[in-house]
């Protein structure tokens, strides 16, 4: 039989799965128990937070607003998060490394007691390349990209040559050695990407972008048909 933190895993995938009652024989089978245990497997769900509604001989459904109790992540997520993590911790972005440290340590924290060695124990990283400082610009982007301001830039382009913009921005990339930002650049009336490093004055401004940043950035993506970098 699995481990019961994986049983519960199971179960709550196949309410997740369906948007109307389901019978607890139907449950007990899909995760291989008897039905005494699957209601016993409910039970403790719901302690844990699961907001599960109904009871024997009804049926069971999960109600779209529940919360995932924190096991609820396969090993594989586990890696997953974890790999990300690390990458975020060794980049360039000085407060994303302090908040990537800080998701670890909450993740592993409300993990429970036999999970909490997981994330030490994955043996996965990544090795970006050297980094020569933190970048004060990035903060300061990804709260104009999260808030939705516009922003004035100084920018020298490759050639050397400088100018003054007024930009939308969309969304970051994260490079090995360089970070790039997606936005509509209000000269150009188009969109345009800039390399942070060659940033020399950055600007938060007191203005909304005048349309909502997703439909922005979903036309660029369409225009460059890209798929679903989210």
């Amino acid at each position: 039989m699995a481990k019961r933190s994986e049983r519960l895993l199971v179960l709550m995938q196949a309410l997740r799965r369906r948007r109307r009652p389901v019978t607890g024989q139907v449950l007990a089978e899909e995760t291989g128990v008897s039905l005494r245990s699957l209601y016993r497997d409910i039970e403790t769900l719901k302690t844990m937070g699961a907001a599960i509604d109904g009871e024997a001989g009804l049926g069971f459904v999960l109600r779209a607003d529940y919360f995932l109790p924190p096991l609820m992540f396969s090993e594989e997520e586990v890696e997953a998060l974890v790999l990300g993590l690390r990458t975020l911790v060794h980049g360039p972005d000085a407060e994303m490394s302090q908040t990537a440290r800080d998701a670890t340590t909450k993740i592993a924290a409300v993990l429970p007691p036999e999970r909490r060695g997981d994330m030490d124990a994955v043996g996965l990283f990544a090795m970006p390349r050297a980094v020569t400082g933190t970048d004060w610009r990035l903060g300061q982007l990804r709260r104009a990209i999260r808030e939705e301001w516009q922003v004035r830039i100084s920018y020298r382009t490759q050639a050397g040559e400088a100018s003054d913009r007024v930009i939308y921005p969309l969304a970051l990339g994260y490079y090995d050695n360089r970070q790039i930002l997606v936005s509509w650049c209000v000269l150009r009336n188009d969109y345009r990407s800039f390399r942070i490093d060659r940033m020399e004055t950055l600007d938060v401004l007191d203005q909304r972008l005048p349309e909502p940043r997703r439909t922005l950035f979903h036309r660029w993506r369409t225009r460059n048909n890209l798929p679903d970098l989210t």
